[in-house]
């Protein structure tokens, strides 16, 4: 924001009322100092799974009220710096005050994105898994160019990531990644990200460089909390382990520790390789077939199957969500949302992902995608 003037500070004023509102600030202050009593009750700990959650829940209403009077500081201090500018003719302070103005717009999107949350799963964990479509042995490149450039997105939010899964391909890139992240409001946030990505390029394993269009899918589930219960038949499983290798075919250990879990009513197929032993790998393995066994019941009893995922479509042409260009022209265009920027190495190897999953959201908030 190169220049501020009287009108963007109203604007951002009127945009912090209007979030104050979404979140029910003044509810949410009372939520503090009633969960605070709660937390200081005799006994409160004899209870280990509710003392948890009232923690998570205070946690979070002391983030949502110190995130609203930050905003309110800073735009206050932005509001003296401009009007002190404007009497003194300082360009330093209308400076300092155009900067105010830029850090509050993006704290501002980052409170309406916590507005628009509205499941207790959105401010939770999420698993993720990257796999290759069509575009033959590129496809894997490309599923693992997306795995790090989600890698890449997290770091830049503080976000922590675990690796489950990360299977190599047959010459190059990856043939499927699966990693759980953990953060405030990580579910939440990358469930935009789920769908088909599209990548066109230059084919790097062409002699000829001639121009190759591949397709990867991204899968976000939410980490399910303790108290949510998925019922499993334990005759309904089939269990195979095997070795775990690393990314390029290196040994792991020299052991059975990887596990693989088929839901046989289903079909459904979990695969984890990355913990350090086998019971960590079925434990985690159970969690995220928990997830889709769950996922799939929310469509059912809705009747719809893009509760969580979105409607099952092919890993390929015609059911993109987003287009990567890197040639005859660089650009990165989400296709719900019209957002799109020609800084296509900001966004892959970068991580700069906040325009377009913000986008995403304004966009299925009802609020508009293009910014």
């Amino acid at each position: 924001m190169a220049d501020v003037t009287k009108e963007t500070l109203d604007a951002l004023a009127a945009r912090l009322t209007e979030v104050e509102g979404y979140l029910h600030i003044d509810e949410r202050r009372g939520d503090v100092a009633n969960l605070e009593a709660a937390s200081a009750a005799p006994g409160f700990w004899d209870d280990a799974a509710h003392a948890r959650d009232v923690m998570a829940r205070l946690a979070s209403a002391k983030d949502d009220v110190a995130g609203i009077e930050a905003a309110q500081a800073k735009l206050d201090d932005a509001l003296a710096a401009y009007e002190l500018g404007c009497e003194t003719e300082d360009e330093d302070l209308l400076a300092e005050s155009a900067d105010l103005a830029e850090s509050l717009e993006k704290d501002l999107s980052e409170l309406e994105l916590s507005s628009w949350f509205t499941d207790e799963l959105d401010h939770g964990d999420a698993i993720v898994t990257v796999t290759p479509g069509q575009g033959g042995l590129e496809a894997q490149d490309w599923c693992e160019m997306l795995f790090r450039m989600y890698q890449r997105y997290c770091d830049r939010r503080g976000w922590s990531v675990t690796v489950n899964d990360a299977e190599p391909g047959e010459v190059i890139g990856l043939d499927r990644a699966m990693f759980t992240v953990s953060g405030k409001n990580a579910y939440g946030m990358l469930r935009a990200e789920q769908g088909v990505h599209r990548l066109v390029r230059i084919s790097p394993t062409d002699a000829k460089k001639r121009r190759q269009t591949t397709f990867a899918g991204v899968e976000v589930l939410p980490v399910l909390p303790d108290d949510v219960e998925v019922e499993i038949d334990p005759n309904d499983l089939r269990i195979d382990v095997f070795h775990a290798h690393g990314h390029g075919g290196q040994g792991v250990n020299t052991t059975d520790s990887a596990v693989r879990i088929t839901h046989l009513p289903t079909g459904i197929v979990v695969t984890c390789q990355n913990e350090r032993s086998q019971i960590q790998n079925k434990a985690f393995a159970m969690g995220v077939l928990k997830s889709r066994l769950y996922e799939m019941e929310l469509a059912r009893r809705a009747e719809e199957i893009d509760e969580l995922r979105g409607p099952k479509t092919d890993i390929g042409f015609g059911n993109q969500i987003r287009s990567y260009v890197l040639y005859p022209y660089q650009m990165v265009k989400d296709l719900r949302t019209g957002v799109e920027t020609g800084n296509v190495d900001s966004v892959l190897f970068d991580g700069d992902l906040d325009k377009f999953i913000v986008g995403y959201h304004r966009w299925s908030t009802g609020g508009g995608g293009q910014q």
